[in-house]
């Protein structure tokens, strides 16, 4: 178990590698979280001329606060690159996302980039995706999707950046695809935080000392 000051080390360490692949001139997508939160200030600390696009109003914030230029996504077609944190990685390169509550911006933003930079710490590796993945849904009808999906647990947060509601699945993953096309099937669900190895360019796993590049897609 990695103790608070290494995972925190562990946090800056990833920040550090992914803040060195930006280069100016670039539309850069930032995601949401603690790890985030640890690259934000590393990024506008290079003093780049770049242009970002934020998953969230507490990125968004935090960001303009460091003197990072924020623009809306609708100014863009693509971007050059996007980097976010994971909640889980498993050795195939399936991520679970989302424990922001962001994961339908953050997966627009992923898909969006030409290159998705993964960055989290040794903990958030594991053998096989498990519970929870979080969830978006429609307010309209939210009983009727969550008894379709079954093992579903509405979280008593916020709304999403998109005024969703958020909630976690918690029954088994087992096949992450189907998993993934089974939710994305049901109607209510505006997006899950299963992302799929081919929206992912590299992970970048911090340690103690070092960071381990992991080609994905």
């Amino acid at each position: 178990m990695v103790g608070p000051h290494e995972l925190e080390r562990e946090k800056t360490i990833a920040a550090q590698a992914a803040a060195r692949e930006v280069e100016a001139g670039m539309t850069v997508g930032l995601g949401t979280g603690s790890t985030v939160a640890y690259l934000l200030p590393v990024l506008a600390a290079r003093d780049l001329d770049i242009v970002c696009v934020a998953t969230s109003g507490e990125t968004e914030a935090q960001a303009r606060s460091l003197g990072l230029e924020v623009v809306p996504f609708r100014s863009l077609g693509r971007l050059d690159l996007a980097i976010d944190g994971a909640d889980q990685v498993a050795p195939d390169g399936w991520l679970v996302k989302g424990g922001g509550g962001a994961h339908m911006r953050e997966k627009v933003v992923a898909a969006a980039a030409e290159r998705f930079l993964v960055i989290v710490s040794s903990g958030k590796l594991v053998e096989t995706l498990g519970p929870p993945v979080p969830l978006e849904l429609l307010d309209f009808g939210v009983e009727a999707t969550c008894a379709r999906i079954g093992q579903v647990a509405l979280r008593g947060v916020p709304p999403s950046p998109d005024g969703n509601l958020v909630a976690d699945y918690l029954g088994p993953v087992g096949d992450a695809r189907a998993l993934a096309a089974r939710l994305s099937a049901v109607p209510g669900v505006v997006e899950h935080g299963l992302f799929p190895p081919e929206l992912v360019t590299e992970i970048l796993v911090a340690y103690s000392g070092d960071v381990e590049r992991r080609l994905v897609g």
